[in-house]
């Protein structure tokens, strides 16, 4: 028998508030201008969008992050969120709020001077509010893709990804801070006999443990030092790769079966987050200060002055 060491071990049971009250802390620190990720893991039906979104009686981590965002935590001032909501079908990235025909081609960028990850073409909503912020999410979560498995009958067939760039700005000192939530709920790992995939189904499931896969290269190469992380390999790795070993903090939610049938893959799925725990990153915030920011007005200023002669 292997033993394993993680942060925290919730037991069957575990109500959601409880689970909130293990990883709240994130939230104040993409206020405080740091970079955030939050990912649930583990098999077809385990729980992980319960956990991640949750439902009106039992709301899961989405909605108690988007209130306590607004709410300030332990920073007073005013708070903006710009959010996007995507969704990685078949290693295809289709953009969740965008309602209409289709759009642009979505590009993965990365910006230079912060880190950030974003999703050029792919619409951006700011919101000002937790109520406004949760409409949003609703209306892109019934776009998202489902279906019944023989493991779960309303299975994500995709991985969820909502980012929300936070933007703090101080009452006392107007410093400016500016952090960003990552939110992502992965399509679940699935042995393929077992789920009873086929056909679209079987496609499916091809593509999530592919991009599952090209994850677990990123966690290796991390873990062992490399030089060369294969972020490129797949989409999935490309939106996480502000995430994974670099400027952010990232926490692990592994949603396992308690089922002696599902041992295998509650197995894999502990291995998995054993790696994962290995992995280190060098969180850092960005704050502007007030002296900052006028310097960089001054800089635009003289950039126009230039620019007229």
């Amino acid at each position: 028998m292997r033993r394993y060491e993680f942060d925290a071990c919730l037991p069957e049971g575990t109500t959601q508030e409880q689970v909130y009250d293990e990883v709240g802390d994130v939230v104040q620190s993409a206020l405080d201008g740091y970079k955030v990720c939050v990912f649930a893991y583990g098999q077809t039906g385990s729980g992980k969008t319960h956990t991640m979104v949750g439902s009106d009686n039992a709301p899961g981590l989405l909605p108690r992050c988007a209130r306590q965002m607004f709410a300030g935590g332990d920073s007073k001032g005013n708070v903006a969120v710009r959010c996007q909501i995507l969704e990685l079908y078949q290693d295809n990235l289709v953009d969740l709020l965008h309602s209409g025909s289709k759009g642009s081609a979505l590009t993965i960028r990365r910006d230079a001077s912060t880190g950030n990850v974003s999703v050029e073409n792919a619409e951006t909503v700011t919101c000002t509010d937790a109520d406004a912020l949760l409409d949003v999410c609703k209306k892109a979560f019934s776009r998202r893709a489902t279906a019944s498995t023989k493991m779960n009958v309303e299975s994500s067939r995709s991985h969820l990804m909502l980012m929300f760039s936070t933007e703090h700005v101080a009452d006392n000192t107007g410093a400016i801070s500016k952090g960003k939530l990552t939110l992502v709920d992965l399509a679940g790992s699935e042995r393929v006999k077992k789920s009873g995939a086929e056909g679209k189904l079987l496609d499916e499931a091809k593509a999530i443990n592919q991009s599952l896969s090209a994850l677990g290269d990123v966690v290796s190469a991390l873990t062992k030092g490399e030089k060369h992380i294969p972020y490129r390999n797949s989409r999935l790795t490309q939106l996480m790769s502000d995430s994974l070993g670099g400027q952010a903090k990232t926490l692990m939610i592994v949603n396992v079966s308690p089922l002696g049938e599902d041992s295998s893959e509650t197995k894999n799925s502990l291995d998995y987050a054993s790696r994962v725990k290995l992995v280190t990153n060098d969180a850092s915030k960005s704050i502007e200060t007030k002296t900052v920011l006028a310097l960089k007005k001054e800089v635009d200023e003289l950039k126009k002055k230039l620019s007229s002669k």
